[in-house]
């Protein structure tokens, strides 16, 4: 386990300066002049003079390269620069918004994965049935809705219409403090909108691993001694069927950060959704360049987690092979 981390570790290495330069050229190529975006209206009737010095001064009239080795120098040493549109240094836009970003990520992600792992089972129980024929239908569905869609309509539905829900934000207007119950109430409705768009993957592969371990040599040997059909499947089938959903983990976390995105967007989520569309539209390149630095990091995590899963459920596995 060990040689393996290290191993992705190393890797990274290469990937992680693969990935910030290619932020830094595709800002460089942007039609959105990160000068313009930091003056404002006052940009308008600004001299020409003025603009170039603000452009020295943000250092957006060096060459790509040397803004590039600049950023990684510092970044080494935990200097990730400051923000040009948020003006406050990037460190303090991540540390203020990521957390909640993690909140909302995890506890959907978990929603999705034991919900999923629930309905997969009872799927897979009586293929062919009602019940199986239901959700497999629906898990088709709402693969092809985008997960805006379903934050618009849940607001639609729960806050505008039933009212039973608060339609987007942290805590209720006008409140001066952030409390559990307001919190919680505020991340029902963004948590089960991304939940939902990552649903389908895990409750269909669990069907189908679930429904193929049943029909392996091993499970038909349990029924043939008599056992419990729950014992059978739940000690057996499943600890087999979900060995190919350990996989999914890592692949479902690119997916999983834009879904976040989309919903933090449409609830006006404080975490870091809104820094990130800033940082595009504004070519605000050190604040563009530690997001996707983050993003990165993430999804090497994710594989590297699903690895580790599939390496602990099934011995047959080396970690270092």
């Amino acid at each position: 386990m060990a040689r393996m981390t290290a191993r992705r570790a190393l890797f990274a290495v290469p990937v992680l300066l693969a990935v910030t330069f290619g932020v830094f050229a595709v800002a460089a190529a942007s039609p959105f002049d990160p000068v313009k975006a930091y003056a404002g209206t006052a940009g308008l009737t600004a001299s020409q003079e003025n603009l170039d010095q603000l452009r020295a001064n943000l250092g957006v009239d060096q060459p790509l390269v040397t803004r590039w080795w600049e950023w990684l120098g510092n970044a080494v040493t935990g200097d990730l620069g400051d923000s040009a549109v948020l003006r406050q240094p990037v460190a303090q836009v991540i540390t203020e918004r990521l957390g909640w970003s993690v909140l909302l990520a995890t506890v959907a992600f978990a929603a999705a994965v034991l919900l999923g792992t629930a309905l997969g089972v009872l799927a897979a129980r009586r293929q062919g049935g009602w019940f199986d024929r239901g959700v497999t239908s629906l898990a088709y569905t709402l693969e092809a809705a985008p997960p805006f869609w379903l934050g618009l309509l849940a607001v639609w539905l729960f806050a505008l219409k039933l009212g039973v829900l608060p339609a987007g934000g942290l805590t209720d207007t006008g409140s001066a403090t952030v409390s559990f119950g307001q919190v919680a109430s505020h991340l029902v409705l963004p948590a089960s909108v991304l939940a939902i768009s990552q649903l389908p993957w895990f409750l269909l592969y669990v069907r189908q691993g679930v429904a193929d371990a049943l029909e392996e040599d091993p499970v038909r040997g349990a029924r043939a001694r008599g056992l419990a059909a729950r014992t059978v499947l739940l000690g057996h089938a499943l600890r087999s069927g979900l060995l190919p959903v350990l996989t999914l983990i890592g692949s479902r976390v690119p997916e999983l950060i834009t879904g976040a995105l989309l919903v933090e967007t449409v609830f006006s989520w404080p975490g870091i959704a809104a820094a990130t569309v800033q940082a595009a539209t504004s070519v605000d390149f050190p604040l563009l360049a530690a997001l996707t630095v983050l993003a990165t990091i993430a999804v090497l995590l994710g594989n590297l987690l699903s690895d580790l899963l599939y390496g602990l459920a099934d011995p047959r596995v080396g970690f270092d092979g």
